[in-house]
């Protein structure tokens, strides 16, 4: 996590009210900044009226010299010399505060997106319990905030609650207050907006407490918000940290504890299987969450393991925590043999160009290697499809249903 950078501590201090219960250094403020010399100023100066220390990471902005801009401020400065991400800039901001003994660091936007006004809540809670990480959930039921900032926040908390099996509600908010001394002892690769969802899934790995506050949040006209969100570059890179994340899911290794926790989480079979049954039907039932459980059960139900698919359904569940009942149901669709037919055609077209003009159990039988090999091909060309379909259908089944249900609550 090491980062090479330079800073310089303002020259003209100027005196701001001391609001921080705790250790004059105890938390600091830290906010990540690109571009944005129109708006950090003003966030500098607001901030500086609930927390008394700020460390602004100036990310190789070209707008603006900011240690010049905020020379007027107590604020410190820290420069890349060059673009390198914001999950880069929040790294330099640990290895800093680390250095420093620093209990706890604020993070806050520096688009002014989020509201200075905010940070009492964050200061109170990191009084209470200074080792749990805590996430600023946003309002986006606002007018101004787009449809797409929404869809966005809820795919994102689905698959934080796939590679964590915990829930937040907002797993894309950038105003939060991490725990230096646990978050620095994480193995961390995201360097761009990408660490966000990395940071916050490997602390709940690790039994970092992981709560929520409820914050303002700013939402400008699109032709007048400066976002640096590139939708193709940062999307694949996310894209990418979910692969990854999902993937040490289902590595059968246990995830290294930073904090002890002894709470049971679920029922015993065997002590009480009715308790157990119950979590089973009761477990990620969003519709996102269930559809997501239907599209694994298909991808595994389609491939060439005959005998086990049930075992394979109820590990890679597990591990991701879907919902195992919908997973294994969903399976009985694709039993032999249509489903099984289907993908030899298409592995052996996929194969030879042409499609088989007679199948039978007998020529099965006779050539079953061959015809496995066709098997396999196939399942990897159909499985997205089917699962693609299960995905769509069971989503907007059970959106349905829940509307039902939501609708009959209310009545």
């Amino acid at each position: 996590m090491g980062s090479s950078y330079t800073w310089q501590r303002s020259t003209k201090a100027k005196k701001t009210k001391k609001i921080i219960k705790m250790d004059n250094n105890s938390v600091w403020c830290v906010i990540p900044v690109y571009n944005n010399a129109t708006t950090v100023k003003n966030i500098v100066e607001q901030s500086f009226k609930y927390i008394k220390n700020i460390l602004v990471v100036d990310d190789g902005s070209t707008d603006a010299n900011l240690t010049e801009l905020l020379d007027d401020t107590e604020a410190i400065v820290i420069r890349h010399d060059k673009n390198k991400g914001k999950g880069a800039a929040l790294l330099t901001a640990i290895n800093y505060l680390k250095e420093k003994n620093v209990l706890s660091m604020i993070t806050i936007d520096g688009d002014g997106q989020h509201r200075p006004e905010d940070l009492p809540n964050f200061l109170d809670a990191i009084e209470n319990n200074p080792n749990s990480l805590y996430v600023g959930v946003r309002d986006l039921n606002q007018s101004s905030v787009p449809g797409s900032s929404r869809f966005g926040r809820k795919f994102s908390n689905m698959w934080f609650k796939i590679e964590t099996g915990k829930d937040c509600k907002d797993t894309q908010s950038g105003f939060r207050a991490y725990p230096i001394k646990l978050i620095s002892k994480l193995k961390l690769y995201g360097s761009f907006y990408d660490f966000e969802i990395e940071v916050i899934a490997r602390a709940a790995w690790a039994q970092i407490p992981i709560n929520e506050i409820s914050i303002n949040v700013v939402y400008d006209p699109p032709e007048t918000r400066i976002s640096h969100f590139n939708k193709f570059k940062d999307n694949f890179l996310i894209s990418l940290m979910h692969t990854r994340l999902i993937g040490r899911c289902l590595v059968p290794l246990p995830h290294k504890k930073l904090v002890a926790n002894n709470k049971s989480h679920g029922y015993s079979l065997v002590l009480n299987p009715i308790g157990f049954f119950k979590m089973l039907l009761n477990e990620n039932t969003t519709p996102m969450a269930l559809a997501f459980s239907a599209a694994m059960g298909t991808i595994i139900a389609v491939l060439p393991i005959l005998g086990f698919h049930m075992i394979a359904i109820i590990y890679v569940t597990a591990r991701l925590h879907l919902n195992k009942i919908m997973a294994l149901g969903i399976q009985i669709l694709y039993s032999p043999p249509f489903v099984p037919f289907v993908c030899i055609e298409v592995g052996h077209y996929f194969r030879n160009g042409n499609w088989l003009s007679e199948f039978t159990l007998a020529a099965f039988k006779t050539n079953w290697q061959e015809y496995i090999f066709d098997w396999f091909i196939g399942s990897l060309v159909m499985a997205p499809i089917y699962a693609i379909i299960a995905f769509v259908a069971v989503y907007f089944i059970a959106l349905k249903i829940q509307k039902k249900i939501s609708k009959h609550d209310y009545a």
